[in-house]
């Protein structure tokens, strides 16, 4: 039985470790959050495609598109509308430097799209992850304490 649990957990945790993907920003804290949000995009994947519609203004095709047709993980579609945003840059440019550099990482390709580390467009790309990481997680938290009165009648 014990050998059944010590096994299970570590298949469990080879699992965990493998969904990880490396996205090679150049910030650890960036990719950790760009991990947080392509573990809660794939465990509900169309919820993650309507709140990128809503949020980025984009067809849900094109979302579709980009994770079937170019097989990118959620994470990186999410980086990818950011990438546009912030360069101002259409959404398919981005694609197209994505397709020719995915290889060097993310860092390169938002080099390429003119947004620089330590640049202020790099830090909002990363506040910007933050804040999003924990999007529908499920878990709503209350800003009262706890004792106010209800106005039931």
């Amino acid at each position: 039985m014990i050998r059944k649990c010590i096994f299970f957990l570590l298949a469990l945790m080879a699992f965990s470790a493998s969904a990880q993907i490396t996205f090679n920003t150049g910030s650890v804290q960036l990719d950790s959050d760009l991990n947080m949000i392509n573990t809660r995009a794939t465990a509900n994947f169309s919820a993650f495609r309507s709140d990128l519609s809503l949020s980025f203004g984009v067809s849900s095709r094109k979302i579709d598109h980009m994770h079937t047709s170019l097989h990118m993980a959620p994470g990186e579609i999410y980086l990818a509308f950011e990438l546009s945003k912030l360069s101002r840059v259409s959404i398919d440019r981005v694609i197209t430097v994505y397709e020719t550099n995915k290889k060097k990482g993310w860092g390169v390709i938002a080099k390429e799209l003119g947004i620089k580390p330590g640049s202020p467009e790099f830090h909002q790309l990363k506040n910007n992850a933050g804040k999003n990481k924990n999007k529908g997680k499920g878990n709503s938290k209350s800003k009262g304490n706890g004792k106010g009165k209800s106005k039931k009648k």
